[in-house]
């Protein structure tokens, strides 16, 4: 059943304009004018409906007033028409639509609404269920990319797992492929060369690589959740037309963000950028860079002002063969080894002012911000790792008999698995929310730490339990789990450390008491 509704005040909160409810009907709202209680994802759009007839105030018809569309749904799941179904969940408002509109594409029945119609009296109208759906709901179209990415990492990336791994190096032919899967511009629009997806998408991805090799699969992750949508949030429209198709099609991204006196302090950076006439100068050392020893592009923090401490660090693009940007070598790591990891210095290195990314000084901000959004792609990564770990410890558990019965029939096996499943899936239900906070606009900053610091215990521990399981195979690289064992660890030092997240944590919920 469809609903189209004009702006009636609520009688539970007396709201009487019906767009600016008190706080108490807007706990779970996004923006401060949503009349409902418990609404997600709404948008007050004032000044007529869609099909532009204006606001008929006399009128208790929605036909020719200002409409809102109300849904059970998330707003992404007709994301080309902005219309969702009333069939189940609580009710949520989305963008201003026609009232026309909504009756010519579902033919449903319009219910008048009064001035003085409560959010109650709104929910028995329209008879809802108040039953949402279930958590780890997917649309069809995240389903779908979600399913390209397994077969792309069964097909292509698992051949060449243990090689990379012991080489220390990416294979061109996946990088390629990764490209040419539509998997590297997962968020960008589609005038771009994206998918134009969502950001829960980019996560999906995450994980279904991370099952086969969190090596590729963080690769993934930096050049979407962070490069892509650095350029997509804040670059200039000139700077988005160079960049964003090349990112989409054929250009891997590095962030160059740490130093080796600035890596959980990251705003404590040396890096600095000196006007030079229109252009700057960029000088400086990062190190433990991801992706540097293949980008075509690097995202360079350094400070344009350094009298004004963290508040003068800005953004800069800066092409691979820009004259005094050198790649150092790579890291000899524990794991993840075939993503590269290494030194990228900056010698008086010029750009031009246009190649500055946002506003001057503005970086800080853009690097707080992005980085919550990674970490969430982080906990997806951790996720699918785990996964992984069980993908290949299970089939062994069924077949292998001691005292005549496979070792899952053994209670304590049992019961391990068990374990490990339940705090497996606790964590992608945390990934999995972070990831729609962030398409809903709400606060995630709380939320993403969590996600990030329970995927990354879920999989070190899952990955250790896991090769205890297989027993002496398990030890050798024949099964492939002591080398997740060994990614593992990543998980609780990149993109912020595991106290890192606890402090953020901790300070967040703090505040609320005080």
């Amino acid at each position: 059943m469809w609903i189209a509704i004009k702006p009636a005040y609520c009688e539970d909160c007396m709201s009487r304009d019906g767009w600016g409810a008190p706080e108490s009907c807007r706990a779970e709202s996004s923006t401060p004018d949503c009349p409902s209680p418990g609404v997600a994802g709404a948008q007050a759009m004032p000044g007529g409906c869609a099909d532009g007839r204006g606001v008929n105030e006399k009128s208790k018809n929605t036909t020719r007033c200002e409409s809102t569309v109300l849904s059970s749904e998330h707003s992404q799941t007709m994301r080309a028409r902005h219309i969702l179904p009333l069939s189940h969940g609580r009710l949520l408002i989305g963008r201003a639509t026609s009232c026309c509109e909504v009756s010519a594409v579902t033919g449903a029945r319009q219910i008048p609404i009064g001035r003085a119609t409560s959010c109650r009296q709104l929910s028995a109208m329209a008879g809802a269920k108040q039953t949402p759906p279930p958590l780890c709901t997917l649309l069809d179209e995240e389903r779908a990319l979600a399913d390209a990415a397994r077969r792309f990492a069964v097909t292509h990336v698992a051949p060449h797992v243990q090689r990379m791994d012991e080489e220390g190096q990416m294979d061109v032919g996946v990088i390629r492929g990764l490209f040419e899967g539509g998997l590297m511009g997962i968020e960008v629009p589609e005038e771009y060369g994206g998918c134009g997806a969502s950001f829960t998408s980019a996560c999906l991805v995450i994980e279904e690589l991370a099952k086969i090799d969190p090596a590729v699969s963080v690769m993934v992750d930096i050049h979407n959740t962070i490069i892509t949508n650095c350029l997509r949030n804040w670059a200039s429209e000139e700077m988005k037309a160079e960049w964003l198709p090349q990112l989409s099609s054929n250009t891997l991204g590095s962030f160059c963000l740490s130093e080796a006196g600035s890596g959980s302090d990251a705003f404590a950076l040396r890096t600095v950028a000196r006007r030079d006439g229109s252009d700057f100068l960029l000088t400086g050392e990062k190190c433990w860079i991801s992706n540097s020893a293949e980008a075509g592009v690097f995202l360079v923090m350094a400070n344009a002002a350094p009298e004004v401490g963290y508040k003068g660090i800005t953004c800069f693009v800066v092409p691979r063969g820009a004259s005094g940007l050198t790649v150092g070598k790579k890291e000899n790591k524990l794991g993840i080894r075939a993503s590269s990891t290494c030194t990228v210095m900056l010698d008086e290195v010029r750009v031009p002012a246009s190649a500055v990314l946002g506003e001057v000084g503005h970086g800080y901000k853009y690097a707080i911000e992005i980085l919550n959004e990674g970490r969430i792609g982080i906990g997806a990564q951790m996720v699918g790792l785990a996964q992984g770990a069980l993908d290949l410890t299970l089939p062994y558990l069924h077949t292998r008999k001691q005292f005549g019965k496979t070792l899952m029939d053994f209670q304590a096996v049992a019961h391990d698995v068990a374990q490990l499943s339940a705090e497996l899936h606790a964590a992608r239900l945390l990934v999995y929310d972070a990831a729609r906070r962030k398409e809903a606009g709400v606060p995630l900053v709380k939320e993403a730490a969590m996600a990030k610091l329970l995927a990354s215990v879920a999989a070190e521990k899952t990955a250790s339990k896991c090769i205890e399981l297989l027993g002496g195979v398990g030890f050798t690289k024949e099964y492939g789990v002591e080398k997740l064992y060994r990614d593992a660890k990543i998980g609780s030092i990149y993109e912020g450390t595991s106290n890192i997240q606890r402090n953020t944590i901790a300070k967040l919920i703090s505040a609320q008491y005080k």
